[in-house]
């Protein structure tokens, strides 16, 4: 049993160790604690009251160190070992190739990337070494339990270090080609086996010593390992594939998981030291948070579950706490540093318009509207986000509001992502306020008589594919203040139209407007209100994290008589029974919708393209019915034509492209036939359905799909199964992770990797510390906040998608 004095000898050494390490906690294998737990006899006056080294933050464990090491001084004689190691000044790393890398460095400069494997590394998203320190495991091997082999047994992952005895290729069929080795210990001698992998053979020379780890089999009466993980013993500090937690990480066909785990490794050894800290001091000893190199070598290399939760949850922090940092700047930023416009008349007219509309605004319409307008009635800019159901009609409260802004004598916009949607809300809106007398209506503008006094409100469209005659025209009149309402895409606001007077601005699909739309708004001087529309519901653990700098207002209900949906999955071998069921409700006075991905074929894509199914269906499948087709290349009055039929009921089907997918209302229509329906996301489907169960009858999806790998199925079930659109934006968030989901990048935040649903607590700390900083010091000008600051700029600065 090793001496009392040869243990303080040991943990000299290794503290000095971890002071060359940075304090990583990799001096030992296991980890310090695990040392430190089997001496802990011997060495506990020495070690104070901490009880877990890898607990600590780097600055922790660099008080604790230093501490210990001057206990230990001072408990040995003048010339002993101890006192040598403990005076040492710690030794200069080896400078070696791999030292020479940064974090900035194209990982072709590790070795191990070849040519081969670079193509599948950039699927992963690994451009830089930086990924690669960033490309977390999604979990890990328990192979931390090291058991001779008298020992085994079969079944659960074990670890046994072990001499080759002897090995060889074996032929395992025809063409199949393995490896065999028989390994033994003090206690008696395994079997392993890696099938069609004869290399194994060559790598295994008898006489080595070799760490296995994986799973316990028994093969003839005998205990085996298949396919283990190996590595060869060498006196290296530290194992990697075996005798640990072992890192499995996201991958791609033909990219092995030893592959990764060494490219990753290597890029831990070189570069962990460069990421720097930006959290501030007091801030991590508040919160209790591990220091950020620890949190990230932890990630990968945990020793523990709870060193693995401890890390995650430093990890998961950032990502939120950058995120309503930026959040809650904005907020900042867009009501307290700027002064909005007071619109406070009009209400007549107002009432005017929506006794004009062919239906009643529900209870839950009514609500948001009253709260939208006591907003803009304060000269504080309004940030509120709508969201509702499909269905639920949201654009007829938009309408109400930019109607206001109209009538108190000023202007407003609203703003889709791409140019077939704010054509539809062009149509839509024209539609709303038909029951309004027309004063003149144009290609791309109509006015109407608001009535009580008021002037005439014109609507006008604008569209990057427009001939530049028009497109000037269209500026002209909107900078003589001659449009009140314009519809456009979010670049309306980039470019050079010039409002007089902006006051407020409705923004379709608000997680596509990001920080350089808000820019854009700042420049044009006194700040419109804002106006936010969610396409679909956002998820309940979602909205506060993405959208805490908005006021939320939901429409919770639907309006009377809206039909349940019933939705069915159908393969392609039931495509006749689908026809024949749309030809059925036609055949009931009914129509119906078939959408399709494309709008011609594609060499490259396999999916049905609405032209070709247009011409195959009219003339093969429904020649005695009437068919229409829409896409989003036809000119804005052929679209008005097709439409204007369909709802008249000239036509008993339309066949259109994703451009149905919002603000087209056929009471109607009962069914809603999606080909390809594998090649659309779960918001898009349930925004086709919403297009149907809009009368009196019931109504029905048909979701077609073709060949769907595992995921597509997935969200094809998903939307089968699910109706409700809050809880269908949950099954999403859960598909794709909230990164994905949120697109945070694109909206100019931070991404979302480690963060997950549950994280409540986390985000609640984060939100709490953000707004502390914020409050402090908004100018992030004091001098503990500069790396924060640097952060936060480097955030800007990067491209979207790349890894922080």
């Amino acid at each position: 049993m090793p001496s009392t004095n040869s243990k303080i000898e040991s943990l000299a050494k290794i503290l000095r160790q971890e002071q060359a390490n940075d304090y990583r906690d990799s001096t030992v294998i296991g980890g310090l604690d695990r040392f430190l737990q089997q001496s802990a006899a011997e060495l506990e006056p020495l070690l104070g009251d901490v009880k877990s080294y890898s607990a600590l933050t780097p600055p922790q464990r660099e008080t604790w160190t230093s501490a210990v090491l001057a206990r230990l001084a001072k408990t040995v004689s003048p010339h002993s070992a101890v006192e040598k190691a403990t005076r040492r000044v710690a030794p200069t790393r080896p400078r070696s190739p791999t030292q020479a890398l940064s974090l900035d460095d194209d990982v072709t400069r590790l070795k191990g990337v070849a040519g081969r494997s670079l193509p599948k590394l950039k699927k992963l998203g690994v451009q830089k070494i930086r990924h690669l320190v960033y490309l977390f495991p999604h979990r890990h091997n328990d192979y931390a339990s090291i058991a001779k082999i008298s020992d085994l047994e079969p079944g659960p992952d074990k670890t046994i270090v072990a001499t080759v005895w002897e090995s060889s290729e074996r032929n395992t069929g025809p063409r199949r080609r393995s490896s065999e080795a028989v390994l033994g210990d003090d206690t008696g001698n395994v079997r392993a086996f890696w099938f069609n992998n004869p290399y194994m053979a060559k790598t295994l020379r008898p006489g080595a010593q070799v760490a296995l780890s994986g799973r316990v089999n028994v093969f003839r009466g005998q205990l085996t390992f298949e396919s283990p993980e190996y590595e060869l013993l060498g006196g290296q500090e530290e194992l990697v594939h075996t005798g640990r937690l072992v890192p499995v990480y996201p991958s791609t066909e033909g990219l092995a998981q030893r592959t990764i785990r060494g490219l990753v490794k290597r890029s831990l050894d070189a570069c962990l030291s460069q990421v720097d800290e930006f959290l501030p001091g007091d801030l991590l000893d508040r919160t209790e948070l591990l220091g950020l190199r620890n949190a990230i070598d932890k990630m990968h290399y945990p020793d523990s579950s709870v060193v693995w939760n401890a890390a995650r949850r430093r990890l998961a922090f950032d990502e939120l706490f950058l995120l309503q940092y930026a959040v809650l700047e904005r907020r900042r930023d867009w009501r307290d540093n700027g002064e909005g416009v007071s619109l406070s008349g009009g209400r007549e007219a107002l009432d005017a318009f929506l006794e004009s509309l062919p239906f009643k605004l529900t209870p839950a319409q009514n609500r948001v509207l009253d709260e939208i307008m006591g907003d803009v009635r304060s000269e504080r800019p309004m940030a509120r986000m709508l969201q509702g159901e499909v269905g639920s009609g949201k654009t007829v409260v938009a309408a109400a509001a930019l109607l206001v802004a109209a009538l108190n004598g000023h202007q407003g916009a609203l703003m889709a992502p791409t140019e077939i949607l704010a054509e539809q809300h062009f149509i839509t809106l024209g539609e709303l306020l038909s029951g309004l007398p027309v004063v003149s209506r144009e290609d791309y503008t109509v006015s109407v008589e608001p009535g009580s006094g008021s002037e005439p409100v014109t609507i006008g469209l604008l569209l990057g594919s427009m001939r530049k005659r028009v497109k000037e025209e269209m500026h002209d009149r909107v900078a003589a203040g001659a449009v009140d309402i314009l519809i456009g895409t979010h670049a309306i606001i980039q470019s050079s139209v010039d409002f007089p007077s902006l006051a407020l601005v409705v923004v379709d699909e608000q997680q596509r407007f990001g920080v350089m739309q808000r820019s854009s708004l700042r420049e044009k001087g006194v700040r419109p209100h804002l106006l936010a529309m969610s396409a679909t519901p956002i998820p309940r653990s979602l909205a506060l994290t993405l959208y805490g700098d908005l006021d939320m207002s939901v429409i919770d209900e639907l309006p009377p008589g809206r039909q349940e949906i019933r939705t069915r999955w159908m393969g392609p071998d039931r495509r006749d029974v689908a026809y024949n069921f749309v030809r059925k409700q036609v055949g009931q006075g009914r129509q119906a919708f078939i959408v399709c991905p494309l709008i011609e074929e594609s060499e490259s894509i396999q999916a049905r393209a609405a032209n070709v199914e247009h011409e195959r269906l009219s003339t093969e499948v429904f020649p005695d019915l009437r068919l229409g087709l829409l896409h989003g290349r036809m000119a804005l009055a052929a679209t008005q034509r097709v439409l204007a039929a369909f709802k008249k009921g000239d036509l008993d089907i339309l066949v259109s492209t994703p451009v149905v997918e919002v603000g087209i209302d056929i009471p109607n229509a009962t069914v809603m036939l999606i080909d390809g329906a594998e090649r659309f996301g779960l918001a898009q489907l349930h925004q086709f359905r919403g297009r149907v169960g809009r009368g009196e009858h019931e109504s029905f999806c048909l979701l077609l799909t073709e060949a769907a790998g595992n995921e597509a199925r997935e969200r094809v079930r998903t939307v089968e199964r699910v109706s409700d659109g809050f809880q269908l934006a949950e099954e999403d968030l859960k598909l794709r992770g909230p990164g994905d989901y949120l697109g945070t990048r694109q909206s100019g935040l931070p991404d979302l990797r480690v963060a997950r649903l549950t994280d409540q607590d986390i985000l609640s700390l984060a939100r709490k510390e953000a707004a502390r900083i914020l409050e402090s010091d908004p100018e992030l000008s004091d001098q503990g906040h500069a790396p924060l600051r640097k952060r936060l700029e480097a955030l800007e600065s990067e491209a979207p998608g790349e890894m922080s």
